[in-house]
């Protein structure tokens, strides 16, 4: 299971009502949460969506860790 999944169910929406509020295709956000197709390379406005949506932060919802360690690098250059 992909954290997106995890943090979606948790979050206690379906597929069809994130896909929604993000304004993403359904089939999108499957391929998403089944790893077809990578999270991490989607455009960075769809993954703030999801993360405001989902009341969570964007290391919460990726899945390489390359891309966390550079993520938390950015953070801490920036504050």
């Amino acid at each position: 299971m992909t954290k997106l999944k995890q943090i979606r169910q948790n979050a206690g929406l379906t597929q069809s009502e994130l896909a929604k509020k993000i304004n993403v295709n359904l089939r999108t956000l499957q391929y998403y949460e089944q790893g077809v197709k990578q999270l991490d390379h989607a455009r960075i406005d769809t993954i703030l969506k999801i993360c405001v949506e989902l009341n969570c932060d964007i290391s919460d919802i990726m899945e390489e860790t390359e891309w966390i360690k550079l993520y938390k690098k950015y953070v801490n250059q920036s504050c």
